[in-house]
């Protein structure tokens, strides 16, 4: 195969934006279970209870989690592994659209923006990074909001019951509840992907085209530095999407989260699910970016293919 230049594997935004969904609805579907687990981990309230016969029932309760192992023995006993799927269609319609809308808006402005500057800064990779994550948000929340509320439920449903069931509850607004903490939370992938452009600038400057494993490596290790500084708000956005428990008063804002969760869990329930929010991050990042780079590949090929198709008939016309 003839090396292709920079010029020649520069997609168009749609181009960006068909290889980013594609690429982040294989990898979620792949480690799916750990997402479950994590929201499960993350929307738990700490136990409070110190009479030793109390600890010895909560052991036995399927219903509180001590640990990412605990949480999947517990959800596998009581729904098998269907349990560990619950929400996968809903789930995986929300990261196309997300992914879609995001790659789609920052291929658009990182283009139009190096057209007038060829060289990008750090700063100005977040800042694109951030308008169009907030761009992306606003319009496929929604499916975040359903998802998150069909992980969070004992009962299964499909994606229209519970998107009736929010409805009812809350209006139509309730379907962007979490609205401002998705906002705020437009720093992770914009620290995610502008670490990972500048990673790749650096550390593979000479290199046209990554390897798989370059391209896992550089998804891993920006995804886990984006996770760590912004998991606070990952757990905050989680309880306010999910259906709170009976007489549980349902927060109003993030900041009104963060504050609960300091007050009576103490500063380390902010980073509560951690362990598999990490886990899933590094495993999903890494094999987007890995998937992603290949489809963008394929396409660029495509595309090249066709050119030469439609010049040859030409030729012959």
């Amino acid at each position: 195969m003839a090396v292709l230049s920079k010029e020649e594997l520069t997609l168009p935004p749609w181009g960006y934006a068909l290889s980013g969904a594609a690429g982040a609805v294989l990898a979620n579907a792949i480690v799916y279970p750990l997402d479950i687990i994590k929201t499960k981990l993350q929307v738990q309230q700490k136990r409070t209870q110190t009479d030793p016969e109390s600890a010895e029932q909560d052991d036995k309760d399927l219903e509180y989690y001590e640990n990412s192992l605990d949480a999947f023995k517990k959800i596998y006993l009581t729904g098998g592994v269907a349990a560990l799927y619950n929400g996968l269609p809903g789930s995986l319609l929300g990261v196309a659209s997300t992914n879609f809308a995001y790659f789609y808006w920052y291929g658009l402005l990182r283009s139009t923006y190096q057209r007038r500057n060829p060289q990008i800064s750090t700063a100005m990779e977040l800042v694109l990074g951030a308008v169009a994550g907030a761009i992306a948000q606003i319009f496929t929340i929604p499916v975040s909001v359903v998802t998150t509320r069909q992980q969070t439920e004992s009962s299964p449903k499909t994606l229209l019951q519970t998107g009736r069931e929010v409805v009812n509850e809350d209006g139509v607004a309730g379907l962007w509840r979490g609205l401002k903490a998705s906002l705020v939370l437009v720093v992770n992938p914009a620290i995610t992907y502008g670490t990972y452009q500048r990673f790749r600038d650096v550390i593979f400057a000479n290199k046209t085209v990554l390897t798989p494993y370059d391209s896992f490596f550089l998804g891993a290790v920006s995804k886990s530095m984006a996770t760590v500084f912004t998991q606070p708000l990952i757990v905050s956005k989680v309880i306010l999407q999910s259906k709170p428990k009976d007489g549980v008063e349902r927060f109003k804002s993030f900041g009104q989260v963060l504050n609960y969760l300091v007050k009576n869990e103490g500063v380390l329930s902010l980073f509560k699910g951690i362990g598999p929010q990490v886990s899933k991050g590094v495993l999903v990042q890494g094999l987007l970016f890995m998937f992603k780079d290949q489809i963008e590949l394929f396409i660029v090929l495509l595309v090249r293919f066709l050119r030469l198709s439609r010049k040859r008939l030409t030729i012959v016309k």
